[in-house]
């Protein structure tokens, strides 16, 4: 096996070590370094590890909390075609209620000699959540770069919209209107792009209303990422005098209106509801809905190239690359009432 492996590095002119690493699946080595040793082998006949052959076909993963979302699906439409025309395969792999779980998923992909893996959403969003998980994937040489969350303790890329600066645009669009009483809708505090969210809010209303720490966690209300969260989150808020509502997501937006409706009142008339994604035919809803658009586009066209520049034995900086949200204003905001004193809540009609 030594004189092999001199013969291999003596042909493609590197050092054992890399012939090594290359033959053990090992990242740190550069894609023209890898393809100069795999081409050395081929030269000399020998024939290439199975595992190598296998990675070939270059099957990518993707992993996404579900697909009920319509963003989870546009963004991983964005993430295959980037993929494809890069020349590899991807395979999507999706949690469902009672289904496979992110850690099955992974050993699956692994299992299948995915050339890497993009997380979307997972568990490196979850403060409650053990990242051992994924030191022990980087472990076993497998690439991945995580969209949607982040952490310290993960030695690895993240992908992220910009949350606090997404908050801080709904919450201003929405005091230029008049608003005095703004209240945030959001998932549970556990997850990282929530508590973002929560210290965007936080900021900008106590710099653009004055409110008292106190004051402003009134204005707050943790629920579900979907319609039915959205609406039971908007209602507690409305019942708290709010006469607009910022939420997380454009799901939960959507459940704000239902709220308000089955309440009697009036979207934009009575509440304005900003959403947050601009999912795809969002734009169509009754009315259309203002809501912060996630740049998906850059996003996954990112969460590739870093991927593949990790594959290709250039590990990208294990660091955090922030994307700025873009405020879309549509039907469902209008202006506020009349300024009153600070904590006044809505009247009956």
């Amino acid at each position: 096996m030594t004189a092999r492996l001199a013969d291999i590095a003596t042909q493609a002119g590197v050092s054992e070590a890399t012939v090594s690493r290359v033959l053990n699946g090992k990242p740190g080595v550069a894609a023209a370094t890898r393809e100069s040793v795999l081409a050395a082998l081929d030269v000399l006949g020998y024939e290439r590890p199975v595992r190598l052959r296998r990675r070939s076909a270059g099957l990518v993963g993707l992993i996404t909390p579900e697909l009920e979302n319509p963003i989870f699906p546009a963004l991983a439409q964005v993430i295959g075609q980037a993929l494809t025309r890069q020349g590899y395969t991807p395979v999507l792999a999706t949690q469902t209620p009672g289904g496979s779980t992110e850690d099955e998923l992974t050993e699956m992909l692994v299992e299948r000699d995915v050339s890497g893996i993009i997380f979307v959403s997972g568990l490196h969003a979850d403060t409650s959540a053990d990242m051992r998980r994924y030191e022990r994937l980087r472990a076993q040489g497998v690439p991945f770069v995580l969209v949607d969350g982040f952490s310290p303790k993960v030695r690895a890329p993240f992908i992220s919209p910009d949350d606090r600066a997404a908050v801080r645009l709904a919450v201003t669009h929405l005091v230029s209107l008049g608003h005095q009483r703004i209240g945030l809708a959001v998932g549970p505090k556990r997850f990282v792009p929530v508590l973002r969210k929560i210290e965007g809010f936080r900021a900008t209303v106590q710099e653009l209303l004055g409110l008292s720490a106190a004051q402003t966690e009134e204005l707050i209300q943790q629920s579900l990422f979907t319609l039915e969260g959205g609406q039971a989150a908007a209602a507690a808020l409305i019942e708290r005098g709010c006469t607009a509502v910022v939420c997380a997501s454009d799901m939960m937006a959507l459940g704000a209106i239902r709220a308000a409706r089955r309440l009697g009142l009036d979207v934009p008339r009575d509440l304005s509801v900003v959403g947050f994604d601009d999912s795809p035919l969002i734009a169509f809803t009754d009315p259309p809905l203002t809501t912060i658009r996630k740049p998906v586009p850059s996003m996954g066209q990112a969460a590739v190239r870093t991927l593949l520049e990790e594959i290709g034995g250039t590990p990208a900086p294990h660091s955090e690359f922030v994307f700025m949200p873009e405020l879309v204003v549509r039907g469902s905001t209008a202006s506020g009432p009349a300024p009153g004193p600070p904590g006044n809540t809505r009247t009956a009609a």
